[in-house]
Formats: C-alpha cells, structure tokens, sequence
C-alpha cells in the first residue's frame, strides 16, 4: 500500500513568500496548505490536522508565538512538529521559541532546501518516537518487580507488617483481616493491598501520573509521556511545574525512587537486577540517583532498613 503524502501547513502572511513555500512542497509531493495570518492558521491546523507546520513568527494581530501556544494547549494540535520561520536570529527569540516548544527555527532569507532538510529531520524524528514507542507497548516484557511495587505501598505508606500479612495471607488462602478465600477458585488472584499513591491527587493531570505509574519501570522519558497525553515535552513540562512544583522527569524518578526502596527492602535481589527492573540501563546512574534521594547508596540504605524491618516482623509476630 502507498504510502499517502504528509501535509504540510505553512502561516505567512507574506504572500510570495507563502507562495513559494507551498509550490516548492507540492514540488516535491506533499499535500499543502496556506493560512495567510495565524487566526487561520490555528483554525487550519484544527480543521486538517497537518503533520508539520510551518509559520513566520512577525504577523499581524497574532505572532507566531501565539499561534504556537495555542496550538500547544489543544490535545489534538498539541504534538504537531513546529517550524519558526523568521527574520531575526538573536539568542532571546530562539530561545523563547524552544521555551514555547518549537521543534526547529529557520532564520529568513532561507533556501527550498534548508526548510526540506529541515521538514524531513522532524517528520523522521516523529516517525521514529511513534514507532519506538509502539514497539516499546507491544513488546517490552513486564517487570518481574512490577506487581509487587504496586501491591504495597510504595514510600512508606504500608508497615512491612502489613506487607509479611499480606503476603502469608496469600500463601494460606486467607485475608489479613481473617475472612477465607477459595485458592482453589482463583489460582491466579493475588491479595494485594491498594498502594498509596506518591502522586498528588490533581483531577487534570491524572493522565500524566497513571501513565508514570504504569510504565515507570519500562525506561520511559519527558517525551513519552508527552507522546501519551497528547502534549509537547516542553509545554507538558510547564504545565505539571506549574501545578506541582516539580517537573515530569522528577516524578518519574520519585516513583523509580518509590520502587526501589520497597524492593531493595523486602527482597535479595542484587542491585543491578533491582537497577534494570526499575527502567534504569546503567546500575551506576540509579545508585548515583537513589543517593542523591536517600543520602546512601542502595546497598547500606537495604542494609540499614532490613534491620529495622526485621525487628517489626518479629514484633508483629509475637502480637
């Protein structure tokens, strides 16, 4: 099956240069559209949903700025790829732009080629995220930790007594608080107390963290989570900043964090083992990350909580 051609919306109220723009691109077989101000220009990209645009930042009543921020705002619009066209290249505009979450920014006079160049980067850069993240869904084995992190509560909300009756209450079949359950009927039902979560409870970003906490231990970045939400990194960054005071690469950690504590506690796994279930490739940037968290590296924090964990055992067992 042929592949349908990409479309390309470019803003520029510069009438020949707008022109010059969508004939060179339908030159070379994308489907194109023209918005000749950035009021029709949102509206096109709403309408046609494009798979890139293009716009000049200099425009009447509204800039390119605005284009963008609004763009950023709507779910549908939000992870479009964004090309800044512009006569000025000072470092202040370049970087109010990637602030705004650009993907690129080409200063004027700029040749077919260079905006092609450009156009054919980020159409394979969101081609590639898309694909990645798709096979990341389908095929990435599930942690063998995965349950077990989300059973009890992560962070210190559940005592490791209620964690010892859970789990024996799993083995024998019956309920911490004492009621029989059918083994036999359900042989693949584990008891598991609900974990508190370490998220806030923020109705609008509960997208954002049940995702985290879904895929937390599968090495998941800013950018898939943007991906997932339907928001561009750097909009979704200032959006959870602003609402949480952290950004989204810090939950994720926080949550990595979470993990770790409780298996680094209540299993002998070795901490590489501990390292790869909980999404980390390198053993040496989470030990670096968990003392940074925790003012010891993983081993002396396991061997300092063991410690105590085992004398609440022994107590919860002699009551």
């Amino acid at each position: 099956m042929q592949e349908s051609p990409k479309k390309i919306l470019v803003i520029e109220d510069d009438n020949v240069t707008r022109n010059l723009y969508l004939m060179g691109l339908e030159a070379k077989g994308f489907d194109t559209i023209g918005a000749d101000n950035g009021l029709a220009g949102i509206q096109q990209a709403q309408e046609h949903i494009p798979d890139l645009v293009i716009c000049d930042i200099t425009m009447p009543d509204m800039d390119g700025y605005s284009v963008l921020t609004t763009l950023r705002q709507d779910p549908v619009t939000a992870i479009i790829p964004f090309i800044f066209l512009t006569g000025s290249s000072t470092k202040a505009d370049v970087r109010k732009a990637m602030e705004l979450g650009a993907d690129d920014y080409l200063t004027k006079p700029s040749t077919l080629d260079e905006l092609l160049r450009a156009i054919a980067i980020r159409l394979q850069k969101q081609a590639t995220l898309q694909y990645w993240w798709a096979m990341k869904l389908e095929k990435a084995p599930k942690s063998v930790f995965a349950d077990n992190t989300k059973a009890i509560a992560v962070g210190g909300g559940v005592g490791v007594g209620e964690a010892v009756a859970t789990l024996r209450a799993s083995a024998s079949g019956t309920e911490a608080s004492g009621r029989e359950t059918s083994v036999r009927e359900a042989p693949d039902t584990e008891i598991m107390i609900p974990p508190k979560s370490i998220f806030p409870y923020i109705p609008q970003l509960k997208e954002v963290f049940d995702f985290i906490e879904a895929n937390y231990h599968l090495g998941i970045t800013l950018c898939d989570v943007a991906v997932a939400v339907g928001y561009s990194p750097a909009y979704l960054t200032n959006r959870v900043a602003k609402q949480t005071g952290e950004t989204v690469n810090c939950w994720i950690v926080k949550r990595r964090m979470a993990g770790a504590r409780f298996l680094l506690q209540n299993n002998e796994q070795t901490v590489e083992k501990i390292a790869k279930a909980l999404g980390y490739q390198d053993v040496s940037h989470f030990s670096r990350q968990f003392r940074q968290h925790h003012g010891l590296p993983p081993q002396a924090w396991r061997k300092e909580h063991q410690l105590v964990s085992q004398k609440q055992v022994k107590i919860w067992q002699n009551c």
